[in-house]
This record gives structure tokens, sequence and C-alpha cells, in this order.
């Protein structure tokens, strides 16, 4: 199955929510290894983006694709499997009987 964004195909999970918010992913959560300049430099970025009028919906794109990553994979991320209650202990009824 493949999927568009647009005209263009998206192959992975990430070019997926790339196309679909039209920034990439790393913009918003950032790379492990970035220094204090690279994330002040990133977040300035963000901030100019989301002062774009052509960005004003982004927050409720990200809202949507969020949502639609949750319910296509519910199952997954909610497999919920019981534990087994350990067994409880019976305190002996002979309390004070003679050794």
């Amino acid at each position: 199955m493949r999927t568009y964004v647009g005209h263009q195909q998206a192959v992975t999970a990430e070019e997926f929510v790339e196309l679909a918010l039209g920034t990439p992913v790393e913009l918003w959560l950032g790379a492990e290894d970035e220094t204090d300049e690279e994330r002040a430099a990133r977040l300035d970025a963000a901030r100019d983006i989301l002062a774009d009028p052509e960005y004003s919906n982004l927050p409720d794109d990200v809202a949507r694709i969020a949502a639609e990553v949750i319910e296509a994979h519910a199952p997954e991320l909610f497999n919920i499997v019981p534990l087994a209650r350990p067994a409880r202990r019976r305190r002996s009824s002979q309390r004070g009987a003679a050794a």
C-alpha cells in the first residue's frame, strides 16, 4: 500500500509526518546531541514558523495526525496483559500455641 500526502509519496512514517506537517520532525523534537546554540536556533526557527499565517493551523494538524496514529496503532499501544496476583498468605490461627 502506498501513502501519499498531496502528490508526494511517503515511504516511511517519518516522511509521512514531515510531508503532512510541512516541516521536519526534528525541528519540533530536536536531536539528542544538539548543542545549546543549535537548540536556540531550532526554537527560533520553530517560533518563526508558528508566527507564519500559512502554519496557523499547525497545532490542530499535529493533534489530528497524533490521533490518527494512535487510532491506527491502538492494539499495539494498548496491548495490556493482566498480571497474575500472587496468592495471599494466610496467617496461622494457632496464635500463642505452646511449642
